[in-house]
């Protein structure tokens, strides 16, 4: 059963294959949403300062039932903290409210500020400051595991070239019809686990004549092959959803792609259109080039 299924990472703690995300779910919705899936036996739960849902997640974590230990429990460093100060004080700030002595994942949200998402400046040197807060929250025994978001290969070198502690993670947006095969390999190689946030396509696979096709063939939804794709590239597969159903069926992902078929996969031609969140793809604000 894959929710019972891990990956090492570089410091050997264990995550889960697949979890939950919690993009869009409400803060009075996400106590529920956590309870409903630790329920079905999710174990990963992902969550970020700009979500505004951390205090509802995190009295779902406190109130489902299960161990803490027995938790995946994930946040993100908001994009526009680009200073270790403020990085340091916004995981103080998470742990409190979310009521929790220790995050399991705690990343940099995006290399830049949202409203400069991939462009001209870079904040390097600003995001070496922020790292070395995770470093330390991670000392501090704040963090087991810390990683960043939305970050490019030169990103990454950037951090490699300096860090006490090389980044866990990477979760990057990865889908059928939009997969950065060279920085998955990049991250391969450098023991970086990554993890695929909005594995459908922010819904809009489920509307592709090639991907429903694929999925019949597999007798499986679209929805399913898309999070199994995920997995099958080494990937954590962290869905979005408050409903319960939809939870189930993406759980149930217990078959394998065959290799031919995942190389038609990885060469479909990409989804551009991402519907009503063609202006917010990753907390952007602004439209895909």
């Amino acid at each position: 059963m894959i929710l019972k299924e891990t990956y090492t990472l570089a410091n050997g703690v264990q995550i889960p294959k697949l979890g939950l995300g919690t993009w869009f779910i409400g803060d009075d919705q996400a106590a529920q949403a956590v309870g409903a899936a630790v329920k079905l036996g999710y174990r990963l739960i992902d969550t970020a300062q700009a979500y505004g849902n951390e205090r509802g997640v995190g009295e779902g974590v406190r109130g489902c039932g299960v161990p803490r230990e027995e938790l995946f429990v994930a946040s993100k460093v908001a994009a526009e903290l680009k200073t270790y100060d403020a990085a340091a004080r916004s995981i103080d700030e998470t742990l409190e409210k979310m009521g929790l002595d220790y995050l399991d994942q705690m990343i940099i949200h995006s290399p830049q500020p949202w409203s400069e998402f991939r462009v001209e400046k870079r904040y390097f040197e600003e995001n070496k400051a922020v790292w070395r807060a995770l470093e330390d929250a991670q000392t501090a025994g704040k963090v087991r595991v810390i990683g960043v978001s939305n970050f490019l290969k030169d990103d990454l070198e950037n951090l490699l070239g300096s860090c006490r502690v090389k980044p866990m993670v990477n979760q990057i947006l990865l889908h059928i019809s939009n997969t950065d095969l060279g920085l998955v390999e990049f991250c391969r190689d450098q023991g970086i686990q990554v993890e695929a946030y909005s594995p459908i396509a922010h819904g809009e696979a489920l509307k592709n004549p090639a991907i429903a096709g694929m999925a019949k063939k597999y007798g499986v939804s679209a929805a399913q092959l898309c999070i199994r794709y995920a997995i099958e590239l080494g990937a954590v597969a962290l869905p979005k959803t408050a409903n319960p159903e939809h939870m189930a069926d993406n759980a149930d992902v217990d078959f394998t792609i065959s290799q031919e078929d995942m190389e038609t996969l990885k060469s479909m031609a990409r989804i551009a259109d991402y519907g009503e969140f063609n202006v917010f793809p990753v907390f952007s604000g602004k439209p895909l080039a």
